[in-house]
């Protein structure tokens, strides 16, 4: 009897092992698992509650706040609705958020475990030992609102009735977009509704059906939409003779309105200047300081020969085509500029070495994103350094308190300085030299911009162009670099008379409100630093779990005893206890540089009188790139 109950108090004990074991393994082994799972009945309730922390610009305006769903009983199951204050003109950057249907988007989509309810980190001795409950938290964008508006009403101004387009605006230093709007752009209320048959419908709208130019609404044209580079592609063309076959940069193309016969291998097609004949085509040559201004197709061509498949497609890559841009938003709302391979362009290749001379200037199967464009131009003002595209500038709890804060990290090392500021150069004078591209969209010369323009050939038949402009300034310490997109314009038109109004408008504002860096203050270092940005406050009372509404502070208060506006060399401090959603634009308005002129009420005119078309556009056999 007695040997039974030792045997049973030994069961009984090693069952008690057993059941302790499992607990400390559920407890700390499995507990991130079985928190984060979707079968957890907790994470079931907080996705159709759709509550989440707010998205602010970076002068405090709310670009997505949640609130109450005033859906009757029973009709459906979200306690709350995402709503977007601005509409349409940030979806391209802030997304959606679409619990009933479609997931999210944007900033929604890469900040979501930040944005959506989540345990609270233990701030006490006390919520150590205890459950410290769930919050969300808001995230700051870097995209200043003046600049993204003046972007939607410039490319609504196009004198065309095709005015689909997109325009992104980089800060030099940290690649944080300022600005990065697309049209056609799809309204993110709309995929947000609690009700899964509008969002559905909201989503067939935007990602399906096209308007009269064939593009759809999403994904957004910016990031997604990819067209023939043109003649911006020269900037690429040029940076890989100076980076990497120095040995070319006195390279000479005898003037000439087309390329001889022969001069292109495998074929008996040659490249014309501006027309589709030697008879009509205007001579251009020389060497590149000549060549770029005036954008010379055959003399790109022959250069391009010369450089070779393979450096032309090392350069293409060390800007980051054949790539994703790394920047911070849904993938499915990225694409992947294009190079062809070494293996393409070879003699015996699908293109052949004649798509080595077309893709030297931009075209046969060349294709890049206004963001692609923009990181080039980013790239060459920053010294060869291409840095991470970005648009999170910082992450704040529901208190004010600092969760995580956007280190600038250098995407890619493009070029040598030394080729950078030889590039920048050839850039300066295709605005500053009469036979400049450029040079009739009257830039201020004070400004010392950097551009070049590109019209490549689009459309069934070439009948239409794709309009660029890729540009910065002030090109001895830039601030900004901008990139305009327009396709599917007339033949006649160019990039200088489509997309050159809008670099102008967008330049201007950008230049009197971005802060620029002091005279005093030199920039020597090739790559920058991975400082901390500086911060911009966010509103400090958020969505709190549990409550019927969502509140926002009217004059969010600074945590700190001053604060700095995001992400911008040189930003000027603002005052605690200011209003967040006036004192980042004011003040970007009142601290203007030495040389610059002083803030004036300004408004933007698309219509400006200097708007002259130049319509110059190279060919080989239909193919041209100006």
């Amino acid at each position: 009897m007695g040997r039974r109950i030792r045997w049973l108090a030994l069961v009984l004990a090693l069952c008690f092992v057993a059941v302790l074991a499992q607990l400390v393994n559920i407890q700390l082994g499995k507990a991130t698992a079985l928190n984060a799972t979707g079968a957890n009945p907790r994470n079931s309730v907080n996705r159709y509650d759709n509550l989440r922390g707010l998205i602010l610009a970076s002068d405090g305006t709310v670009l997505a706040k949640s609130v109450r769903a005033d859906a009757p009983r029973g009709a459906s199951a979200f306690r709350y609705k995402r709503v977007y204050p601005t509409g349409p003109l940030y979806s391209g950057i802030v997304g959606y958020s679409s619990p009933a249907y479609y997931g999210t988007s944007g900033v929604e989509y890469a900040y979501d475990k930040y944005l959506s309810v989540h345990k609270r980190p233990a701030q006490t001795i006390g919520e150590l030992l205890t459950t410290p409950g769930t919050t969300t938290d808001n995230v700051t964008v870097s995209v200043v609102p003046q600049l993204q508006k003046l972007a939607q009403e410039e490319l609504a101004d196009v004198p065309d009735t095709d005015k689909d387009g997109a325009v992104t605006v980089l800060s030099v230093k940290t690649s944080a977009v300022l600005a990065m709007y697309s049209s056609p752009t799809y309204t993110n209320n709309a995929l947000a509704t609690p009700t899964p048959k509008n969002d559905e419908a909201a989503h067939h709208a935007d990602a399906t059906e096209k308007d009269h130019e064939g593009f759809a609404a999403y994904p957004p044209m910016a990031t997604y939409g990819a067209f023939a580079p043109g003649s911006t592609f020269k900037v690429v063309t040029s940076t890989a003779v100076y980076n990497l076959k120095k040995t070319l940069e006195n390279f000479t193309f005898p003037v000439a309105g087309c390329t001889e016969p022969g001069a292109i291998p495998e074929t008996k097609n040659i490249i014309c200047n501006d027309a589709t004949t030697p008879t009509a085509a205007n001579p251009c040559g020389g060497t590149m300081t000549q060549m770029l201004p005036e954008s010379c197709d055959p003399g790109y061509a022959e250069l391009g020969l010369a450089i070779g498949a393979t450096d032309l497609f090392k350069q293409a890559e060390l800007f980051g085509f054949n790539q994703t841009s790394g920047i911070d938003l849904a993938p499915q709302t990225l694409s992947k500029s294009n190079f062809p391979t070494p293996a393409e362009l070879a003699p015996e290749g699908s293109l052949g070495l004649p798509g080595v001379a077309l893709s030297a200037f931009g075209q046969q199967t060349v294709t890049a994103t206004g963001l692609q464009n923009a990181m080039v131009a980013e790239g060459i003002a920053n010294k060869g350094v291409v840095m991470t595209p970005h648009v999170m500038t910082e992450i704040r709890n529901a208190t004010g308190g600092l969760v995580e804060q956007y280190k600038p990290t250098v995407y890619k090392d493009a070029a040598t300085a030394s080729a950078a500021a030889s590039v920048t150069k050839l850039m300066q004078l295709v605005a500053s030299t009469p036979a400049g591209t450029a040079y009739d969209v009257g830039f201020t010369p004070q400004w010392d911009i950097a551009v070049k323009t590109g019209t490549a050939q689009a459309g069934p038949g070439n009948t239409n162009t794709t309009d660029w402009m890729i540009g910065f300034a002030p090109a001895d310490d830039p601030v900004v670099a901008i990139s305009v997109v327009v396709p599917l314009q007339a033949r006649s038109a160019s990039g200088a008379a489509i997309a050159g109004p809008i670099m102008k408008a967008m330049m201007t504002l950008a230049l009197r409100i971005v802060p620029q860096t002091p005279p005093s203050t030199s920039t020597t270092t090739t790559k920058p630093a991975d400082a901390a940005a500086p911060t911009v406050p966010a509103n400090v009372r958020s969505v709190t779990p549990g409550s019927d509404a969502v509140t926002t502070s009217a004059t969010a208060i600074a945590p700190a005893a001053a604060r700095a506006i995001p992400d911008l060399p040189g930003a000027a401090t603002v005052a605690a206890g200011t209003s967040a959603t006036t004192t980042a634009v004011e003040t970007w308005q009142t601290v203007v540089h030495a040389g610059r002129p002083p803030p004036v009420t300004w408004r933007a005119s698309p219509c400006a009188a200097g708007r002259e078309r130049r319509s110059r556009r190279p060919r080989l056999g239909g193919t041209c790139s100006r």
